[in-house]
């Protein structure tokens, strides 16, 4: 059973996260030769402010 951890930051629409496992699922399944029913995808929301780049908080970066 193939099981897939995507970590992604917070605020996407909920219907971008659908999309993401709808098509990370196919990819495993044509790759792997696995059916569908066996992949699991696990999306993570990673707060902005648990989030760094280059040291900062992408909170603190300037335009979000």
């Amino acid at each position: 059973m193939p099981i897939v951890n995507i970590q992604i930051l917070q605020g996407r629409p909920e219907e971008k996260v659908k999309e993401v496992i709808s098509n990370v699922t196919e990819v495993i399944c044509t790759t792997l030769d696995v059916p569908e029913e066996t992949v699991r995808v696990l999306v993570s929301e990673v707060p902005t402010t648990h989030w760094g780049i280059g040291g900062t908080p992408v909170s603190d970066k300037p335009g979000r």
